[in-house]
């Protein structure tokens, strides 16, 4: 199992001067939102940790932190790091949002809405459309809602959604002009 660091033991760390690797696994867009400034985008749903490794430019004996907007997303990748044989690997509890209370400098840019977000709607109208449907239409329909209730079920149950892989694959959750992967899943957080 992956171990934990409290955002304010992660900027003792960093002040301390000491060499970080962090990778951000939220989507492109939502790193792009805003970041630690030391961190490179990995995200979740493109999540290779053989590649992460092999691509690490620090001392690969010192620990890999990981970190999402709240927590969630990190410790599934280090989950699946573990799983991969890499036991180095450390989830920064609580995330960036925690991180930004504790002083760690943040990079920001361009707005966006979260994945967290995005997963309420589309569920949200899912269950409408199939409702109105189902009373309009053919009550067949109402399978709609059920088979998303259902899904919601299921990722609470598992701590994987579906919608929100699907989701951060979505155009207007890519960066234009790269690759998702800067240099500077599923449970969502």
């Amino acid at each position: 199992m992956a171990s934990k660091i409290s955002a304010a033991d992660f900027n003792h760390l960093h002040k301390s001067g000491e060499p970080i690797e962090l990778i951000d696994v939220r989507t492109p867009v939502e790193f792009r939102e805003a970041h630690v400034e030391f961190a490179r985008n990995v995200p979740l749903d493109r999540l290779d940790p053989q590649a992460v490794f092999a691509e690490r430019t620090g001392d690969a004996e010192r620990p890999l932190y990981v970190i999402c907007r709240s927590g969630n997303r990190a410790q599934q990748a280090c989950e699946r790091f573990v799983a991969a044989g890499f036991e180095n690997v450390v989830n920064v509890d609580g995330g960036t949002l925690a991180c930004e209370t504790t002083g760690l400098p943040i990079t920001r840019g361009k707005k966006a809405m979260s994945l967290e977000r995005q997963v309420r709607i589309a569920a949200g109208a899912l269950v409408v459309i199939g409702a109105a449907l189902g009373f309009f239409v053919h009550p067949y329909w109402i399978a709609l809602s059920a088979f998303v209730g259902a899904g919601l079920m299921f990722a609470g149950i598992t701590d994987t959604c579906g919608m929100a892989m699907l989701l951060a694959r979505m155009p207007w959750n890519q960066v234009s002009g790269g690759s998702g992967s800067t240099g500077a899943a599923c449970r969502v957080g």
